[in-house]
């Protein structure tokens, strides 16, 4: 692979004598360049994301794997789909090294199983119909790797989010997404901007999927699923400004149906039945 920029010296030095405003200014200046190297990285995205829309169409799920950082962020990401779009739990569905307990605390040499990736994915009764996302800064985690390339040796398709070019992850993957972000403001510590990167593009995966998926109406979550009052009321909201309703109105016909989507459908198919 090239030289793994993930790993380069900082732009900047003797970070300790710097005083606070000087640190949070040069952490949001290297910010700052995220969304650049991200717009340049798009074309490689949409190819991803495209074959994810289709095999979802399909049946299929979509998996992220990956190791320490890198692994919350996908199972972040897979954990708010069925709030925010009222999908099943199944759908998309996040795995880190080392087990759930590495969510919150590192588990030591996790990620450097070359085997244990494709075991863990293999307890979801992984399938030719599925999208396996693989997700590391470097490119380079084992765990991570052995799981793309044993996937691929099986027929399923494969993607990752690195942000190192030309990496063994890439080389492993159908789909590559190389997100090159710099050397981190802190040597090395890829929860910077590289986190921040992955992040981003795990947003955009989802988002655009979820909508060609049809669980967005117009700009909003229709399916989202009403777990508490801040919700029920955007839901109560929603159908006030969708159908004109009163709040009491959209209210009732927000508890009585359960969800947005059903509670405006209803209501236009009483109006479109009373002017017949």
């Amino acid at each position: 692979m090239e030289t793994r920029v993930t790993e380069s010296s900082s732009n900047y030095d003797n970070l300790e004598h710097m005083s606070v405003s000087e640190l949070l200014t040069n952490i949001n200046r290297e910010d700052k360049t995220v969304p650049f190297a991200i717009e340049k990285a798009i074309p490689q995205i949409e190819k991803l994301i495209s074959a994810v829309i289709s095999k979802m169409q399909n049946g299929g799920r979509l998996f992220y794997i990956g190791a320490g950082t890198s692994g919350r962020l996908g199972i972040v990401d897979a954990s708010e789909c069925p709030p925010t779009y009222g999908v099943p739990h199944g759908l998309v569905i996040g795995i880190i090294a080392g087990g759930d307990s590495a969510i919150r605390k590192a588990v030591e040499f996790a990620e450097d199983s070359e085997t244990q990736g494709w075991k863990d994915l293999q307890e979801h009764e992984i399938s030719e119909n599925d999208v396996v996302v693989g997700i590391s800064a470097s490119g380079t985690a084992p765990y991570v790797i052995g799981a793309l390339k044993e996937c691929r040796a099986n027929g399923v398709t494969t993607g990752c989010i690195s942000c190192n070019k030309n990496s063994p992850m890439a080389d492993a993957s159908d789909f590559p997404v190389e997100v090159v972000v710099g050397p981190e403001f802190v040597t090395g510590s890829t929860r910077m901007k590289a986190g921040t990167a992955q992040k981003l593009v795990l947003n955009m995966i989802t988002t655009t999927t979820m909508v060609k998926l049809g669980r967005v109406k117009g700009n909003k979550m229709v399916d989202m699923q009403l777990s508490n009052n801040k919700l029920v009321d955007r839901g109560v909201r929603m159908i006030m400004d969708e159908t004109g309703v009163e709040r009491t109105i959209a209210e009732q016909l927000l508890n009585e149906h359960g969800s947005v989507r059903k509670a405006v459908d209803f209501l236009f198919a009483q109006r479109h039945r009373d002017t017949e």
